[in-house]
């Protein structure tokens, strides 16, 4: 098997130099023991390069356990390039090591260079274990490298993990977010040994590629079914053209006494808005309620549009009020849902609160706020909202914000007259 040689030094790294301020409460001999103390109380990405720049002074920076604990906490600041500088101090860093700074380049989103660091790792003749293949295969995924994928996983099984069923899962996973159906469905086949993460991950999996046929089959396969594998089927029911199977299929999760969780009401009440239900959607409600669900950010964003697709924003209104918590995803769905019922001038004056409680817009913020301007019939206030997105916020516009600028000029021209649509390009 081929695996490209890369060495570490073609990631990118800014130049760091150790700062000469020490922690105050320094002393002549300082020790590991020392260090891990500091490490454990470091307050800010500052305090952790000044206990870094008196680790280096004492000679320190070669323990491993002390350069884990560094490397820990760049993961958290999200300083990788630091981290990649520390750990390129230690002339002979530990398997685990090398999977540490794989992992935080993972978790941070920089799937490319876990991928090289991989590369460099296998070059280099390190012993790799069991936990180096899913970090490696997670990165893979995020960037859908699939092939990359197969070649990790080879080497997995020439290394002897064949049948390692956290590392079978991971690949299962894989596949199937890549929608590769087929070789997941021969990895879930070909498993020895499943544990429930097994048999959720393919059917989650097989409902997200809209294969309900073949997920209900294995669904009803499931030596036990827990609430993970119905809320998938009950989400996946919700979403496809039959969203009236999802109450059934939650009719029957409450007759094998599997109690449902946040997650299992939000598809419900994704099937009620499919269904225009009103009567559902209250009915979920009140569920919620009664069982001592708490209306916070997740399943509060779902009733505030379950009842604005279902007409009644007048309920809408009430759950957006009593929300102690509102997320981006909550503003934008009563901001979307005023534009929508015609109280576009409401819209706008919401989206202006959610700028005085200092919620950061995003891309579907300004599609519902240029959706209110479309109902207003006012082209330019939506043109300066539109540049507003872009300057104030760096969004770059996509098909939709186009979309209603051009309806904008449509509805108050009542024709497309070319010389009339003078949409703002960047």
């Amino acid at each position: 098997m081929m695996v490209a040689c890369l060495s570490l030094s073609t990631l990118t790294l800014d130049h760091v130099s150790p700062t000469r301020n020490l922690p105050s409460t320094s002393r002549p001999n300082f020790t590991s023991q020392d260090a891990i103390i500091f490490l454990q109380n470091c307050a800010s990405f500052k305090h952790m390069k000044q206990i870094h720049a008196k680790i280096i002074r004492n000679s320190l920076h070669q323990d491993q356990l002390i350069v884990t604990r560094l490397i820990r906490l760049c993961s958290f600041y999200r300083e990788l390039d630091y981290a990649t500088f520390v750990f390129r101090q230690l002339e002979n860093p530990s398997t685990f090591t090398w999977n540490l700074l794989i992992r935080a380049y993972t978790v941070n989103e920089c799937s490319f260079r876990a991928i090289l660091l991989y590369n460099s790792m296998v070059c280099s003749g390190v012993t790799i274990d069991k936990f180096t293949f899913p970090f490696v295969m997670k990165a893979c995924l995020a960037c859908s490298c699939v092939e990359k994928a197969k070649e990790v996983y080879g080497l997995a099984i020439k290394s002897g993990f064949c049948g390692d069923v956290y590392l079978d899962n991971v690949l299962m996973d894989l596949y199937l977010k890549c929608g590769v159906l087929d070789d997941g469905l021969k990895v879930f086949d070909k498993m020895r040994y499943r544990t429930i993460v097994s048999w959720t991950t393919v059917i989650a999996g097989l409902v997200c590629n809209g294969r309900m046929d073949v997920a209900q089959k294995l669904f009803y396969k499931m030596p036990v079914r827990n609430v993970v594998a119905w809320t998938a089927m009950i989400n996946g029911y919700a979403k496809s053209e039959k969203p009236e199977k999802a109450f059934d299929l939650f009719s029957e999760m409450q007759s094998d006494d599997v109690q449902p969780n946040e997650y299992t009401l939000v598809g419900l009440l994704v099937a009620c808005a499919e269904l225009e239900s009103l009567k559902l959607g209250r009915w979920i409600h009140d569920y919620a309620i009664k069982n001592g669900f708490e209306i916070g950010v997740f399943l509060g964003t779902a009733l505030i549009d379950m009842y604005s697709k279902c007409g009644s924003l007048e309920y809408a209104e009430r759950v957006f009020e009593n929300m102690e918590m509102k997320s981006v995803a909550t503003w934008n769905a009563m901001i979307t849902s005023l534009g929508v019922h015609g109280r576009g001038e409401e819209a706008l004056l919401l989206f202006e609160e959610m700028e005085r409680m200092n919620v950061k817009p995003d891309g579907i913020t300004f599609t519902g706020v240029l959706c209110a301007c479309v109902q207003m019939d006012d082209i330019e206030k939506g043109r300066e909202y539109f540049y507003y997105m872009t300057e104030r916020y760096g969004i770059n516009p996509r098909f939709e914000h186009y979309v209603c600028l051009l309806e904008m000029y449509a509805r108050v021209a009542k024709l497309l007259d070319p010389t009339l649509l003078n949409v703002p390009m960047l």
